[in-house]
């Protein structure tokens, strides 16, 4: 069934939604996790159950019910429960309804519960002094078993917000003292480790550099580890071989388990790497960025790195070319190359030489040119982008497009690869126009596109039929689902106010991150519209969280090229791969512009990120599988807009021949 209400998408990733990836541990109990067949039982014994199992939001609808067939302190205990368990699921908005409903005041028996469940949103709202406020008195209180556990736990996280995980890790290693089964303890390590990879990676390096204790330490190192090389890479690789040797008792054992044992290609990797770059020319700027960013993974990973690893940087332009920078690198004894970064200069080097090492470009062959065996294309495509708004769109339930792209190659480029992908998974674009760029005017193009212009002409024949003025609305076609909108942001400002006018703005709107200019202007005339773009942007994963921001006050001119920089950081990481596979398929990588995978010929290509403005600000989406239907078009005032009445008349056009 489509939802539609306004999808609950949170802001960039803060240390206030560590609570909700930690959520689904706070159930402190120490019993083993019930098969779904255990969970028969009735009442209050039922919702224990479905809380172990992680169904936290039929627990809550458990308490609920048991709730309203009870009366005073019950009521409120039950009431309570239901509570907790919908911040376990992370559903705040139910959470802070139901406990708004608690009568107050509470006995003695009920107040660590209330406390509990107060410091957990609280802890929501990233505000953990007041969190602290009421659970540190709780500390120094004799409690029972089950809200000793809880608040310890919430301790932890709200030390984890304020930038102390050496406190954490020793609340969380104090608490393993209470609990009585190995699920129990596996479960709160666990949380500690969801934890330390929301932690900014220097505040970890410089906790391990000061603390006392050696297994705190160890927690700390292994974070840092974890949160610098993004758990995957050489640098990681070796780095937790490593750690394994000097901590063979440590309680992260547990965590680690048996991840990234004794596979010898884990540790090949080129010793010896050549980045290729424009650093001089027009395109200077584009090179530095990705050097900064390439620079940026590599002294990440250096330091777990068993050998040196060498890097060394080629100014293409000074070279004489890529196909000389290449030679050069080679000369130097390149294990591996990266770059050239401009399309030119990809084409060159493929045409001119036989690739005897191994090389990663960063920009991709014309269509029509074979990569020769050992050259890899690494580009920052729209194609993807395109194809990935062909999927999100399908993901969402929207099965008929029309399209609005620019007048030129790159329009041509996006709308054909995501007409193929939309078609290609059971898609139908309906029709589609193209616009001039540097236009203000673009009142043809759409009323052609949306059938306002056949709305104009029955409306004409009506009216010489009958004689005399009629009452009369334009209306827009009603087969379409959405529109793929292909433009940058000051045309997409345009074309989204002017969809509006002619009555198509309640369509939703996809686009490419071509629309998300990083320009520091406002927003808002594109409020609604989704478009996908590198996480590094929009939606940072934990490891690089912190990266972005630590770039943008290094490099200050280098703000809107963000994207280049998470392109340098992924191919760094890229290499190691690349390296290992020696021509076979390579794992998927949790990369800083999407998650990258190789396709047979030798093209990386990303899954993107998704975002959406929301009253002028750029609103990171969840992952389709959690989005819970279609996310509907929002307006300036955050309502949604109702699409109008269909014309009496049935829509039945010719698509436009492409």
């Amino acid at each position: 069934m489509m939802r539609t209400d306004r999808h609950p998408a949170a802001k960039l990733r803060s240390l206030a939604s560590l609570v909700a990836v930690l959520a689904a541990s706070l159930l402190l109990g120490a019993c083993e996790t019930t098969g779904l067949g255990g969970l028969s039982g009735s009442g209050e014994t039922r919702a224990e159950r479905l809380a172990e199992a992680g169904r936290h939001q039929e627990a809550a609808a458990e308490y609920v019910y048991l709730a309203s067939n009870a009366i005073g302190d019950e009521r409120s205990r039950l009431s309570l429960l239901a509570v907790e368990q919908w911040l376990d699921d992370g559903d705040v908005n139910r959470a802070r309804i139901e406990f708004a409903n608690v009568a107050l005041p509470l006995p003695d028996t009920l107040k660590p519960l209330w406390s509990t469940d107060s410091a957990a949103m609280l802890l929501y709202k990233g505000e953990a002094d007041e969190a602290l406020g009421l659970l540190e008195p709780l500390s120094r209180q004799p409690l029972s078993t089950r809200d000793r556990l809880r608040v310890e736990a919430l301790r932890a996280d709200a030390w984890i917000q304020k930038q102390d995980p050496a406190r954490a890790v020793e609340l969380m290693t104090q608490r393993e003292t209470w609990l009585d089964s190995r699920r129990a303890i596996e479960v709160s390590r666990d949380r500690l480790w969801q934890g330390l990879l929301f932690s900014n990676p220097q505040v970890l390096r410089e906790a391990a550099a000061i603390t006392t204790d050696e297994q705190t330490r160890a927690w700390l190192t292994l974070g840092s580890l974890a949160t610098t090389t993004g758990q995957q890479g050489p640098g990681w690789s070796n780095g937790i071989a490593r750690w394994r040797e000097a901590n063979r008792d440590h309680p992260a054992i547990m965590i680690l388990g048996e991840m990234q044992a004794s596979d010898p290609a884990m540790y090949d990797y080129p010793r010896h790497i050549a980045l290729l770059l424009p650093l001089s020319g027009g395109a200077a700027a584009n090179g530095r960025a990705i050097q900064n960013g390439f620079l940026g993974a590599y002294f990440s990973s250096a330091s777990a790195l068993d050998d040196q690893q060498t890097v060394r940087i080629y100014d293409v332009n000074a070279a004489g070319g890529a196909g000389a920078a290449y030679q050069s690198a080679i000369e130097d004894g390149a294990e591996f190359v990266v770059g050239p970064l401009l399309k030119s200069s990809v084409a060159e080097l493929a045409n001119d030489i036989l690739v005897p090492v191994p090389v990663l470009t960063l920009n991709n062959l014309p269509a029509d040119t074979l990569a020769p065996p050992g050259l890899y294309q690494f580009p920052l495509a729209p194609e993807d982008e395109a194809a990935s708004a062909a999927e999100r769109a399908l993901g969402d339930g929207y099965a008929r497009a029309v399209a609005l792209v620019p007048n030129n190659a790159w329009g041509r480029r996006v709308l054909q690869s995501f007409t193929t992908e939309f078609e290609g998974r059971g898609g139908l674009l309906l029709d589609y126009r193209t616009y001039t760029p540097g236009k203000q005017d673009f009142s043809n193009e759409i009323e052609n596109l949306m059938g306002i212009s056949e709305s104009k002409r029955r409306y004409q024949r009506m009216r010489a039929n009958l004689g005399g003025a009629l009452q009369w609305d334009p209306r827009r076609r009603q087969d379409a689902e959405f529109i793929f909108l292909a433009a940058d942001a000051s045309h997409g400002r345009l074309l989204k106010s002017q969809l509006k006018f002619h009555y198509s703005g309640d369509l939703q709107a996809y686009s490419t991150s071509s629309v998300n200019s990083l320009d520091s202007r406002s927003n808002s005339d594109l409020n609604g519209i989704m478009f996908a773009d590198t996480p590094w942007l929009i939606d940072p994963q934990p490891w690089i969280r912190y990266l972005p921001e630590l770039y943008a006050e290094y490099w200050p001119k280098e703000r809107r090229l963000g994207r280049l920089h998470a392109m340098g950081y992924d191919a760094y990481n890229l290499i190691a791969n690349l390296y290992a596979a020696r021509g076979a398929g390579m794992e998927e990588i949790d990369g800083a512009t999407g998650t990258l995978f190789l396709d047979q010929t030798g093209r990386v290509h990303r899954r993107l990120a998704w975002a959406q403005f929301q009253r002028g600000e750029v609103i990171a989406l969840p992952q389709q599988e959690d989005a819970g239907g279609p996310i509907q078009d929002i307006s300036d005032d955050s309502e949604l807009i109702l699409p109008e009445a269909a014309d009496e008349a049935p829509w039945d056009p010719t698509p436009q021949q492409r």
